[in-house]
């Protein structure tokens, strides 16, 4: 059989390698499947992250608003005691501008003589908004004579400016900003806006491609970054949400957050917002953010009363505002500022007549740009603590809260200035180690309790320890109307006319050791009326009515006074042991002068939130503390401690009709000078001293009363007129205390709480006269019984 030839044929194809390339090529796509899917999962991801970020807070509280505090409006009124020349003063603290214009601008004013032509500006007080007006206001004999308002042609019962700004309390980033809603911008200013730093804003998306490419070629040419295409929109998200980093990863963050926001919200809202964020100067460590508060710091002027050069500056500022600073650089400031308005003019948004009359007015930027955090310190101290009570720290310092204080701006800064230059004088005078002399000082209404000035420094511009409120140091003789208060209190044991001991008294202590006060002049009086005794500041006689009445006695008229800090009842207590701030005798004295009424101390008027809603008001509250009668003869003995006593040396500075109240306090060694005293407008407490407690050479007349009466004399305008109860009637009494007339050589009217007054004739009184008093008190006393 042969054998069959083998013949070649085609290899067939392995089916396992075929079916194993299926695989890895469907492994493959699967896993590219995959991949891509997670991918776009996390980029999906990130784009809800990203948008959560721009919602949240684009939605919730975008910004930390700083409170700011203000100063009580200033009031002028026809009849107003203010000179022309002094109200020209205050309008430059306002920080008015004096123009040459036919046509005011809010916040101008032309004075010609005894005349002012003005114009207001516009605020949003505690209760109400104040629009402009247009008003003549003459002066005559050092008031105002006459308001008129050229608008209506009728005249002006009363003119309210708007309060000088304190000071603030900012957050941890130091941002200050004014915020405007949409509908109060001027539309010059978002024209201008537009058309200079983004053309296309209305309509791109949040991100112009246009505007990269561009950007992309000019920098690929340049070799570096040199021109940016952001948006408006890009530029709020970069401001809003990111750092200053510089990274394709940020630029690409920047795109998708700016389309973002674009999606959810209208062009109106993120132009506000944008409007309120940017960054437009700095101020030391306060940085100027938002169109609104540049427009105050750069023009003293509200935003939608800015003329179209004004405008123009500040869209030119958005570019650079250290570059263009117009009070550092008003070259460079004033040509970029032409450059936008002939820009505006080229996008159609300016007339061309506009633009001319612009580029023909100067930079006007107001020449006072600082506005402190805290201009007045020691009160703002003293706000930032009453506040504490009702708000927490982070509310006070991010919520934009107004707050409206008591503070006087004309009294704090005069009681500044004189209270500086008599400290240095004292100083030097008594020979005291340059610049060691401390002091603080406290002035209320008489009436109501309002805290108008605080001084806590002898520089009062120091933001430091604060000597008002934390100076806790020994109050010496400033206690001692307490001591007498308590005895008067007491009608049928004491009047001003009853004598007490002023000799030597020896009193043992807890420790064992033997106490024995002295008088300031080492001397002992014998038998001294209380009035006296009070008047010349007696320490003896003080120490024997306290321990008659009892320590504890007097530490409860204390607490009844408004002493609130513990008063431990030693002896010493009674010459003034007790150590409290000047603050705090200022909250004591208060009630003195209220008249047995007893008022908390405001710092405050009322609080509003940052768009002008009444949150919490501060209102008036008195509560009767101590019979009115007696207060009154405690007050009367005060009176003449001024007169002829340790308070004698204020009448080199007032007329003796003023009628002052007041007492001087000295504590051992000298270390503490002390005055609390008062007239019919204001209370003042001053305290001098050295930090250290070593003694200060000064007592409560030559130290404290000094700086008292050089602060009030300028201050004060009313004297003091004492209200008189119905139960006080005014009896003659002689030097021994016997009832007399007015025909007795060396007799005195005294106040007496009803049926309190002596009853035994003195023996000036003639034997007639003697019968007929005796009668008629016999047929009183009969009528009474019956």
């Amino acid at each position: 059989m042969a054998k069959q030839k083998n013949t070649p044929r085609a290899a067939k194809k392995n089916p396992l390698k075929r079916k194993k390339n299926v695989s890895v090529k469907k492994t493959f796509k699967g896993l590219l499947y995959k991949v891509t899917g997670f991918i776009l999962l996390l980029g999906l991801a990130y784009v809800l992250y990203l948008d959560n970020i721009v919602r949240s807070k684009f939605e919730g509280k975008r910004w930390e608003l700083p409170a700011h505090v203000y100063a009580s409006p200033v009031e002028v009124y026809q009849g107003l005691a203010l000179s022309a020349n002094q109200f020209e003063k205050l309008l430059q603290d306002l920080h008015y501008q004096q123009t040459t214009h036919q046509r005011l601008t809010p916040g101008s004013y032309r004075r010609s003589g005894n005349g002012y032509f003005l114009r207001t500006r516009s605020f949003n007080f505690f209760d109400g908004q104040e629009t402009p007006k247009t008003v003549n206001i003459f002066f005559h004999a050092g008031s105002v004579q006459s308001i008129k308002n050229t608008v209506t042609n009728t005249l002006e019962p009363l003119l309210r400016f708007e309060p000088v700004q304190v000071g603030s309390f900012y957050s941890s980033h130091k941002e200050d900003r004014l915020l405007v809603k949409f509908n109060d911008v001027p539309q010059t200013l978002i024209d201008g806006l537009i058309a200079v730093e983004d053309r296309g804003f209305h309509q791109h998306q949040g991100v112009s491609i246009k505007s990269i490419a561009r950007a992309f070629w000019v920098n690929m040419k340049a070799g570096g970054v040199v021109q940016g295409g952001s948006t408006l929109t890009q530029q709020l998200i970069k401001n809003f949400y990111l750092n200053a980093e510089r990274s394709l990863a940020r630029k690409v963050k920047e795109a998708l957050m700016a389309l973002i926001i674009e999606f959810h919200y209208e062009k109106n809202e993120i132009l506000e917002a944008y409007i309120n964020e940017v960054f437009l100067g700095q101020d030391g460590e306060r940085s100027i953010n938002g169109f609104a508060m540049a427009s105050v710091f750069y023009f003293n002027t509200p935003l939608h009363d800015l003329k179209p050069h004004q405008v123009a500056l500040l869209v030119g500022l958005v570019k650079g505002p250290s570059y263009y600073d117009p009070r550092r650089h008003p070259e460079r400031a004033r040509k970029r500022r032409d450059l936008v308005l002939d820009e505006m003019v080229r996008q159609g948004v300016l007339p061309n007549q506009q633009r001319q009359i612009a580029k023909r007015h100067p930079l006007g930027i107001s020449l006072v740009k600082k506005i402190s955090h805290a201009r007045f310190p020691a009160f703002l101290d003293l706000v930032k603590r009453q506040l504490s009570r009702e708000y927490n720290d982070e509310d006070l310092r991010s919520s934009g809260l107004n707050i409206f204080s008591t503070l006087d701006y004309r009294i704090q800064t005069t009681a500044e200035h004189l209270f500086k230059q008599k400290l240095t004088m004292l100083n030097k005078k008594h020979g005291i180690e340059k610049g060691k002399l401390q002091g603080a000082m406290v002035i209320t209404r008489r009436i109501g309790g309002e805290i108008v000035a605080v001084i806590g420094d002898r520089n009062p511009r120091f933001s430091g320890f604060n000597r008002a409120l934390d100076a806790v140091r020994p109050i010496g003789s400033l206690v001692k109307p307490a001591v007498y208060l308590t005895a008067l209190s007491q009608p049928k044991k004491y009047t001003l006319t009853s004598f007490v001991d002023d000799t030597s008294i020896t009193l043992k202590q807890r420790s064992g050791e033997r106490w024995q006060p002295q008088n300031y002049d080492h001397l002992e009086h014998g038998q001294v009326m209380l009035q006296d005794a009070l008047v010349h500041s007696y320490n003896l006689s003080a120490v024997r009515l306290g321990m008659a009445l009892k320590v504890p006695m007097v530490k409860r008229t204390l607490e009844e006074l408004g002493v609130r800090r513990e008063i431990k009842p030693y002896p010493s207590l009674l010459l003034g042991s007790l150590s409290m701030s000047p603050l705090e005798v200022a909250q004591m004295y208060q009630t003195f002068a209220g008249e047995g009424f007893f008022s908390h101390l405001r710092s405050i008027q009322s609080v509003s939130s940052v768009d002008h809603k009444a949150l919490q008001g501060y209102p008036l509250a008195v509560q009767q503390v101590a019979d009115p009668s007696a207060v009154f003869l405690v007050n009367t003995a005060l009176q003449q401690v001024m007169l002829k006593g340790t308070g004698r040396r204020a009448y080199q500075h007032f007329p003796r009709h003023f009628k002052l109240a007041g007492k001087t306090g000295t504590t051992d060694d000298l270390r503490d000078s002390w005055f609390a005293g008062f007239a019919g407008d204001y209370l003042a407490v001053v305290w001098l001293g050295l930090d250290d407690n070593k003694p200060s050479k000064l007592t409560g007349s030559n130290g404290a009363l000094e700086v008292w009466s050089s602060v009030m004399k300028t201050i004060s305008k009313e004297p003091l007129e004492l209200n008189k109860p119905n139960e006080i009637v005014f009896e003659w009494v002689d030097p021994d205390g016997y009832r007399a007339n007015q025909f007795c050589s060396d007799a005195v009217q005294y106040p007496f709480i009803s049926g309190s007054a002596p009853k035994e004739l003195s023996p000036c009184i003639d034997p007639v006269t003697r019968t007929l008093e005796r009668a008629g008190s016999w047929f009183n006393n009969l009528i009474n019984d019956h």
